[in-house]
C-alpha cells in the first residue's frame, strides 16, 4: 500500500479543482429517485394543467351552447314577429277591401239600377288588385298553354291554333316572380290537316 501517493493525489486534485466525489451505491439510488421524483412532479403539473385546460373548455362549450339556445329562442321569436307583422299589414289592407265591399252592399240595397252596383265592384276588384300589387302577387298572363304557369282543365276541339288558350276558369298568381296558383284554363285542340 502506497498511502503517500494516495495522499499525493488528494492534493494534487484539490490543487486543480479536480476532486473526485466519493461515489457509492446508495448515492446513485438517491439520485435516480429524486430524479424520478422530480419527473412525476413535472408529469402531475402537466396533468394539472391539462385538467384545467379541459374544464375551461367545457365551460366554454357550455356557455356556447346556453349561448345558441338563446340566439335560437330569440331568432324564432323574431321571426313570427315578423310574420304576424306581415300578416297584420296584409289585414289591414284586407279591411279597407271590406270596408268598400260594405259600402256597395249598402248602396245595392237601395240602388235602383245595375250599372251602380257593377261600378262599385269594379271598385273593389281595383282595390284588391292594388293590393295584391304593393304585395309583389301579379296575374298570370297566357294566351298560348304554358305548363310552367297553366294547368289545362278541358281540351276541346276548335279552329284555333293548337295551344291557345280559349277560356280561363280560374287566375294564376306569381309573387316576386315565384308561381304561387297555376292558371286552370280551357285549351284548343286543333286537329286540321291530321287524318283518323
Amino acid at each position: 500500500m502506497d498511502i503517500g501517493g494516495d495522499v499525493l493525489e488528494n492534493k494534487k486534485s484539490e490543487i486543480i479543482g479536480e476532486k473526485e466525489p466519493k461515489s457509492c451505491a446508495c448515492d446513485k439510488t438517491k439520485e435516480a429517485k429524486d430524479k424520478k421524483i422530480s419527473e412525476l412532479e413535472i408529469l402531475k403539473q402537466s396533468v394539472e394543467e391539462q385538467k384545467n385546460l379541459a374544464q375551461n373548455y367545457y365551460d366554454q362549450l357550455i356557455r356556447l351552447k346556453a349561448d345558441f339556445e338563446n340566439y335560437r329562442r330569440r331568432s324564432e321569436k323574431e321571426k313570427n314577429d315578423y310574420l304576424d307583422w306581415g300578416k297584420e299589414k296584409i289585414l289591414i289592407k284586407q279591411i279597407y277591401i271590406n270596408d268598400v265591399l260594405q259600402q256597395a252592399l249598402k248602396s245595392a240595397t237601395t240602388a235602383s239600377n245595375v250599372e251602380s252596383l257593377v261600378v262599385g265592384l269594379e271598385m273593389i276588384s281595383k282595390e284588391f288588385v292594388k293590393m295584391l300589387k304593393e304585395e309583389g302577387v301579379d296575374e298570370v298572363q297566357c294566351e298560348k298553354f304554358d305548363p310552367s304557369v297553366c294547368e289545362a282543365l278541358d281540351y276541346v276541339e276548335s279552329s284555333e291554333e293548337d295551344g291557345t288558350i280559349l277560356e280561363v276558369y280560374q287566375n294564376g298568381y306569381k309573387m316576386n316572380g315565384k308561381l304561387v296558383r297555376p292558371a286552370k284554363v280551357k285549351v284548343a285542340k286543333n286537329n286540321k290537316g291530321v287524318t283518323g
